[in-house]
């Protein structure tokens, strides 16, 4: 609803009826960091598990992940609103996958060329085709011809499943559309919590 007045009166039928969109201007970022130090505390939290000898941890990006889904599913504690609104979530997520890509190419650039073009450089090239290429062809052949998924929902479980945002932003600009983020929501929580438990808990078996 918008209302058009002298101040006065515009400061009063905000008292009366609420003033929504000024709440969206601020409400975001407290939530957001609230949300973000919980899952940071949750992250961080020694978790034992049965058969181990030592407990593991979500770490920084499982903890925040998690409470993430909490909170989305929970939608508001009294007065606290754990909404970000379209716009402001749109821009976290570009800017997000523009820092993903920086880091990565600042971590990389350094050694990238002289790794790749040396002899055990191109197998393990080789080697991260293979496991990359291979299980996405066979899932997406699966996924296309007996599940009969189209390519929006079939191009966003492909990047959930190798938690990979640039591949959902190609496959969102490609589908001119969010759809894919629908299937990529699905599946990437619980990839995220299968990589960081797998790898914990293979550490510890083979290192103890």
């Amino acid at each position: 609803m918008q209302i058009v007045g002298r101040k006065e009166d515009l400061d009063k039928a905000a008292d009366a009826v609420g003033d929504s969109a000024q709440r969206a201007k601020r409400d975001p970022f407290h939530s957001l960091f609230i949300g973000i130090v919980l899952g940071i505390a949750l992250g961080t939290m020694p978790i034992p598990f049965p058969g181990l000898p030592q407990p593991i941890r979500l770490g920084l990006a499982g903890g925040p992940l998690i409470v993430a889904l909490i909170l989305g599913r929970i939608g508001r504690i009294r007065r606290q609103v754990w909404h970000m609104p379209a716009n402001t979530n749109l821009a976290f997520r570009e800017f997000g996958i523009a820092l993903f890509f920086a880091a990565v190419g600042l971590g990389a650039g350094a050694k990238f060329f002289a790794t790749v073009f040396s002899a055990n450089g191109l197998q393990w090239l080789l080697a991260g085709a293979c496991v990359t290429v291979l299980p996405l062809l066979i899932v997406g052949i699966i996924g296309r011809l007996f599940l009969k998924l189209n390519f929006v929902d079939l191009s966003g479980m492909l990047a959930g499943s190798m938690t990979d945002p640039p591949a959902l932003a190609f496959a969102s600009n490609i589908a001119q559309s969010d759809a894919p983020t629908v299937a990529y929501a699905t599946v990437y929580p619980l990839t995220t919590l299968m990589r960081i438990l797998a790898a914990q808990i293979l550490a510890i078996c083979l290192f103890r």
